[in-house]
């Protein structure tokens, strides 16, 4: 079992990038009917979670939670995690790319807008020569409905692949893992958000110095004010539970850690 840590009441895993690509393959050569996901988590996971109990649980139960923002990295090593770093979910994506091309594995590619999947299934196959692309969707953008979801989730099942992407957003992408986990037959789910945007080249990616000194939100920010803002106007509130944990003063129970 990989470690985790209790960062206000959400079992992170104190993992780095090697550790999670391991632990992915690891799923895909046991071979085993069972699904795992992946929640690619940041400091607004970690939010949503105060105020939701059952994507807590969601996040909680997941095969891995990983450390996707630089504060979430730097509150782990303050744990003690030192050999933690981030693992971000288009370089986790990337990473995986490219170890997946000896073992031929097979991905699918679920969420975005209508031409982003395709057009991600493009461009990472230019990148990636040999890749394989078992599939693609764009869902609508509202809640299926229950035939959708039969018939959604036995497009992939035909598509036969070994990880299953989904780039929605937080927390819709957890929910939908956990709901549809148990109905396909699909090694690994990875919920990834922006990413397949970031990677379509839809979206723009913040300097490689901002990623490492914990600036992507303000970047974020910057180039999408009217859809984020509520989004970290929270990251004081954040900071705040942060602090009173580490003195003690709030404390979160293990109810679900896995």
């Amino acid at each position: 079992m990989l470690k985790r840590v209790n960062i206000i009441g959400v079992q992170v895993s104190a993992i780095n990038m090697g550790q999670a690509l391991d632990r992915i393959q690891l799923w895909i050569d046991d071979n085993q009917e069972e699904s795992h996901y992946v929640c690619v988590t940041s400091a607004h996971g970690l939010i949503e979670a105060q105020q939701d109990i059952e994507f807590r649980r969601i996040l909680n139960q997941s095969g891995l939670t990983t450390p996707d923002g630089m504060s979430i990295v730097w509150i782990l090593k303050l744990s003690g995690q030192e050999h933690v770093s981030r693992v971000y979910g288009p370089d986790l994506a990337l990473a995986v790319f490219e170890r997946g091309l000896d073992h031929e594995w097979r991905h699918f590619f679920y969420g975005g807008a209508p031409e982003i999947p395709g057009l991600l299934s493009e461009k990472m196959q230019e990148r990636f020569s040999g890749l394989i692309v078992a599939g693609t969707y764009s869902p609508p953008f509202r809640e299926l409905t229950a035939g959708e979801e039969e018939t959604i989730a036995e497009i992939i099942n035909r598509s036969d692949p070994d990880i299953l992407w989904i780039g929605i957003s937080t927390p819709k992408q957890e929910r939908w893992m956990a709901k549809f986990a148990p109905r396909v037959n699909v090694p690994v789910l990875i919920g990834v958000g922006a990413a397949f945007d970031f990677l379509a080249g839809k979206k723009k990616q913040a300097p490689l110095w901002m990623q490492r000194n914990g600036l992507e939100w303000f970047f974020r920010l910057l180039t999408e004010p009217r859809r984020l803002w509520k989004r970290y106007s929270k990251l004081p509130w954040f900071v705040a539970l942060v602090v009173a944990q580490k003195l003690g003063l709030k404390r979160y129970d293990n109810k679900f850690k896995p």
